[in-house]
């Protein structure tokens, strides 16, 4: 069933109202047509069966007729500070971290950052495409939310924003070759998580050491060099994994 999603503003009195591109959609690619049902949720973790009854050039309209008792989230909030890499590996990384549950990404620029983003335009144009990459990836993976998308972030301000919450933070580090996750994931009280990955070239010292200070942990992801598409990806399922991902059915 095809997968559609709306802010709670859109329903009301069990009638759903879907905007923007997905009209399109609904009406030109996919062709549906009234009383066809689709599965819409409304960014909460709240999903319902709609049946269509109205479709014109600017809007959908469908009753809600069921309600999906289903809770696709993950109790684990993990967000993942994700080093920029080259070419369209971004692309990848946001789709399979939606994926995988993560609540929210951030693009970030380290030291040895090799893609350098100083236009704001092409920055925004970017962003746009990510957040397309996450609801689709979303509908694809029937989560009960769209995983929030930022605006670029430079390592420094990743790690002074970091220092003003109480998340657990973990940074998977080429040359820690002693301290995995295990060691570390007992201490996570409240399933609040960083992860932070560096790009292709690594992490600096200077960054490493300005990470630890604000009490990250360290870890090795084994004795294999994982590429910065890779390691943020294992690092989420190990994560989830050890944690119990209560959003598995």
């Amino acid at each position: 069933m095809n997968r559609f999603f709306v802010s709670k503003k859109d329903i009301e009195n069990d009638i759903v109202t879907i905007k923007s591109d997905d009209v399109k959609h609904i009406k030109n690619v996919l062709r549906l047509k009234k009383s066809d049902e689709i599965s819409v949720c409304d960014n909460t973790d709240n999903e319902y069966i709609v049946k269509i009854i109205n479709i014109t050039n600017e809007e959908v309209k469908g009753n809600i007729i069921k309600e999906i008792n289903i809770k696709r989230e993950s109790n684990i909030n993990i967000t993942l500070y994700q080093g920029f890499p080259k070419s369209s590996k971004m692309d990848m990384i946001i789709q399979k971290a939606t994926e995988l549950g993560v609540k929210k990404i951030v693009p970030v620029i380290t030291d040895r950052t090799i893609v350098k983003i100083k236009d704001q335009k092409k920055e925004n144009k970017k962003i746009d495409r990510f957040k397309k990459i996450a609801i689709e990836a979303s509908k694809q993976s029937k989560r009960g939310i769209i995983p929030e998308v930022t605006s670029i972030m430079s390592i420094d301000e990743v790690i002074e924003e970091i220092d003003k919450n109480s998340s657990f933070t973990i940074v998977p580090y080429e040359d820690e070759n002693k301290l995995g996750i295990k060691s570390f994931i007992c201490e996570v009280e409240n399933k609040n998580i960083n992860i932070i990955i560096g790009p292709e070239g690594g992490f600096t010292e200077r960054e490493i050491s300005k990470l630890k200070n604000i009490d990250s942990r360290i870890v090795s992801l084994g004795p294999r060099i994982l590429r910065t598409e890779t390691a943020g990806l294992t690092t989420i399922a190990i994560i989830m994994y050890e944690l119990g991902d209560i959003g598995v059915v």
